[in-house]
Formats: C-alpha cells, structure tokens, sequence
C-alpha cells in the first residue's frame, strides 16, 4: 500500500516557473524511473487489483449517462435548436452548425461553473494549493458526493462527444485530433476516478471548460450576426470580445496555469506526498498529451490571429472549417442598431 504524508504546515507553496517545472518534474520522474525495480506488466495488474476501485454498477451508470446526453441532444436540436434557427432566420450553413455550438455552450457553461463552484464556494483548496489533492491520499478514499456528481455528468458528456464527434458534429480539419482528445478526456477521468484522484481531475476540468464555453460563445454570435440578410452590430461585437478573451484565456488557463499547477502538482509533488503513487507515469503521460494537444490547438489561434491582423480574414470565423473559405454574403447595416 502507498505510503502518504501529511501536509505541510507552513502553507500553500508558490506556484512554480517554467524552469522548475521542467527541472523538478524531470528530476522526479528520472528518481521515480531508478527506483522501479520491478516496473513492468507484473507491477501494473497488481497496481490496478490494489489500487483501483470502480464498481460494474458505476460503469453502468457511466455509460447510460452518455447514452442520455447523446438522447437529450437529438431531441433539443429538433425541438428547440433548430426551430430557433428558423425563427431568426439564419443562413443556411450556420443554421446548419449552430445546434452543436447551442448544446456544446450550454454543457460547458454548466460544467465549468459547476467546477468552479467546488474550487472558490466550497473548502477545497485545490486552485490555490494545488499539491494538496494528494493530502492524506489512500487507495479507496472515499470521493464526495459532489466531486462523485461532476465525474459523472463530465464522463458520460465525454463518452458521448466520441460518438457526435462521429455522427453529430460538423467534420473539421481537426476532428481527428478531437477524437483523441476525447478518448484521453474520458480515460483520464475514469482511471483518476478509480485510482481516487478525483482532487487533481476537478482542477483539471476547472482549467479547460472556461475555453469550451467562450469558443462556443463566440461562434453562436458569429451565426447570430447576419439575419435574414440584415447584419447585426450588437453579435459582431459580442463575437469579437468573445475571440478576443477565448485567445488570452487559452493560454493563460491552458498552457499557464494547468503546466505550473496541474503537471508540477502531478510530475513533482505527488511523489513527496505519496512515494509510491500507483500509475504515476500513465497518468503524467496523459496529461503531458493533453499538454501537446493544448499546444497543437494554440497554433490554430495564432494562424487565426496573424490571419485577422493581416487583413486576410476580414470576417471573423472558425479555421478549423472545411467550408471556411466561403465567402460572406453581403448585407446590409440594421437600422435599430
């Protein structure tokens, strides 16, 4: 069984610099690597039949979750989503995409303020202090009913993007990379539920919702702009704040503040306060994808920035698209705006 320490008294320790982070959290893995005498297959079964804990029941649950996002979003594009598009009189091709983005915004919003609620309304500390979700870890711990509630409806939402990634949303340039994304997301969030890592998953979820939100944000105005032939100002300037706080949020959340709080948390300090982790570098090695994938995704916001500063793309929209080099109809300025 792990062996775990308590945590220090003298506070909070001071969010690392990148360099730290690099020389600590090598310098933890390299001592973890020499002191595995015995790593290899035999270790893992008996890492997992110690250490993980998920019951066939739970996994049932997980999946007839997905199963009822995957229901509840057919019936809301047909019942509600689309009927709207009609109603306000989109073009055709955004009517046709903004059902994904409605669903996909309402979720995220959801989720992140959920996540948010545990990490600044509640006693967790996590945010602030990331080191202590590994506080007084034990294999089995018991999980809390609300962290126990945001795993659920975030594994089964993300069980679900698998199967819309294939049949529900638009194919974009990067889907396959999507997809990937997802099936790292959900074995992420099963296996840190099973190993009881649950404290870390929650500040993980924190760091990457808020982007999903201001993205979806962004391109429901984007759709929402032009009615009808008319062009509204009010959803141009929502759109363009939206981009605007989506690539300043994107770096700051995902490629900040998850390396310095997340990985630094994972590669370095979860060895001082658990010894002997179980499974400490398949999940490193997870979060280091998720890592490159936030990488991957950034220079898709750079092309777009350098292609808006340049006059390339007079009209604000999403490069990922296939049909993105369509051009924008002309319309005519609102008169109430």
């Amino acid at each position: 069984m792990a062996g775990t320490a308590a945590a220090p008294a003298a506070g909070p320790e001071p969010m690392p610099s990148y360099a730290q982070l690099v020389r600590r959290g090598w310098g933890s893995a390299l001592e973890a690597a020499r002191g595995c005498g015995d790593c290899g297959w035999g270790l893992a079964r008996r890492g997992l039949a110690e250490h993980a804990h998920l019951a066939p029941p739970e996994l049932l649950l997980l999946a007839l979750g997905a199963l009822g996002w995957t229901a509840l979003r057919a019936a809301a594009t047909a019942r509600l989503f689309r009927p709207l598009a009609k109603r306000y009189h989109l073009q055709p091709r955004d009517a046709a995409k903004m059902p994904e983005s409605a669903w996909k915004f309402l979720f995220y919003l959801g989720a992140w303020s959920c996540s948010a609620y545990l990490l600044f309304g509640t006693d967790y500390p996590f945010f602030h202090d990331p080191p202590s979700v590994f506080y007084d870890w034990k294999p089995g711990m018991a999980v809390p009913w609300d962290i126990s509630a945001v795993y659920l409806l975030q594994g089964s939402f993300y069980g679900h993007s698998i199967y819309a990634t294939f049949y529900m949303d638009s194919w974009r340039k990067d889907s396959v990379v999507m997809l990937i994304h997802h099936v790292v997301t959900l074995v992420l969030i099963v296996a840190s539920y099973a190993f009881r890592y649950h404290n870390i998953g929650i500040l993980v979820l924190f760091l990457h919702d808020l982007n999903d939100v201001q993205l979806e944000f962004t391109k429901l105005n984007v759709y929402f702009k032009v009615r009808g032939g008319t062009y509204y100002r009010l959803h141009a300037l929502a759109a363009n704040l939206g981009c605007i706080s989506f690539c300043v949020c994107w770096f700051w959340f995902r490629l900040y503040w998850f390396p310095l709080k997340v990985l630094y948390a994972t590669c370095h300090c979860s060895l001082r306060y658990v010894p002997d982790i179980p499974f400490y570098f398949f999940f490193n090695a997870l979060l280091l994808g998720l890592t490159l994938m936030n990488l991957y995704w950034f220079l898709y916001i750079v092309a777009f920035a350098a292609k808006m500063l340049t006059g390339q793309m007079p009209e604000l929209r999403d490069v990922r698209d296939y049909d993105s080099a369509t051009e924008t109809p002309k319309t005519r300025p609102s008169k109430d705006e």
